[in-house]
């Protein structure tokens, strides 16, 4: 380890430029892999390859098959090629996050990157796992909510690498502060049962996949009621902060929470009015990304942790003597 931390420490110093290039890259790559993923549930290719990581038995990719459509194979397979465009974007961010470190010892990036990068390889696992089962609502469902987490990491990963590590202090009062978790924990629940809806609905990722038990009106109304209280928990953050000063980057991110959050809204009951077509779906997925990308946007500039720190492109930057950890 000391000796790759020594060929880290010989590469160039990443300029702010490169940093939020290769953070905003990390945010993007994640949310694509979880829109292609939705691709692939409603066009019915989940099983089109039959096995992982090759795409069937004694072959890695797609190939002329009796029982499954080769462009129903490309899709999937083109889903997990994208998972290793995602890997080498995350990897990238761990050399840049540990090139910072072992200039002035950011830990807090450093493991963020470790984060993005490990979650990615765990949901390449996790893909793996919910090929093999058949595409059992449930997996598929877990798929999907580690995406999310995982966006909310790269955007955190993204505002890691504009700003510094001290101790972060609130810029919002203690009152805004509740109310801005209450919302991260109504979103939460607001994913858990979208996916719930999805696993009764009918893209089920194979024409042959058992779907969930369970009315799928009844959990529409649920997911629309939460998506009620997670509206009404964002405007009692928003009279909250007329009793007090808010900085302008908190109110511009909480203006994009309650767009993107009310477009959604409107497209999932254009999606449940429609019964629930194809092309809805997949922007339906893009819009949640984009609600998790807001709020955790919301969240950051809640919060000052002080300037980066820059060096010099002239100015040597030697490995520190202790082990970069990973957290």
């Amino acid at each position: 380890m000391q000796r790759l931390a020594e060929l880290v420490a010989r590469l160039p110093y990443p300029s702010a430029r490169l940093q939020y290039v290769v953070g905003l890259l990390v945010v993007i790559t994640q949310t694509t892999i979880g829109v292609t993923g939705s691709v692939v549930r409603v066009t019915g290719s989940g099983l089109a390859c039959s096995t992982w990581p090759g795409c069937h038995e004694g072959t890695m990719f797609p190939t002329e098959h009796p029982e499954y459509e080769t462009l129903n194979q490309w899709i999937e397979f083109g889903n997990r090629l994208l998972t290793v465009v995602v890997t080498l974007t995350a990897l990238a961010a761990v050399v840049v996050a540990w090139r910072i470190h072992l200039a002035h010892g950011r830990r807090r990036v450093l493991g963020l990157a470790v984060a993005a990068l490990a979650g990615t390889g765990f949901q390449g696992v996790l893909g793996g796992i919910t090929v093999l089962a058949g595409l059992l609502w449930w997996t598929v469902a877990l798929h999907f909510l580690a995406t999310a987490v995982l966006v909310w990491i790269a955007v955190l990963l993204l505002r890691g690498f504009t700003e510094g590590e001290r101790q972060p202090r609130w810029l919002i009062g203690s009152v805004s502060r509740r109310l801005l978790q209450a919302l991260t924990v109504a979103l939460t629940a607001l994913l858990v049962v979208g996916t719930m809806v999805t696993g009764a609905g009918p893209h089920g990722g194979d024409p042959d996949t058992p779907r969930l038990d369970m009315s799928i009106d009844v959990l529409a109304k649920v997911h629309g009621g939460l998506l009620v209280a997670f509206l009404a928990v964002l405007t009692v953050l928003g009279l909250s902060l007329l009793r007090s000063l808010a900085p302008r980057p908190f109110v511009v991110a909480y203006a994009l929470v309650w767009v993107a959050s009310v477009a959604q809204g409107f497209l999932g009951s254009l999606q449940y009015q429609l019964g629930v077509p194809e092309e809805l779906v997949s922007l339906h997925v893009l819009g949640a990304a984009l609600v998790v990308i807001c709020t955790a946007r919301l969240w950051c500039a809640a919060r000052d942790r002080g300037p980066a720190p820059q060096v010099p492109d002239t100015e040597p930057a030697p490995p520190e003597s202790d082990q970069p950890v990973a957290v």
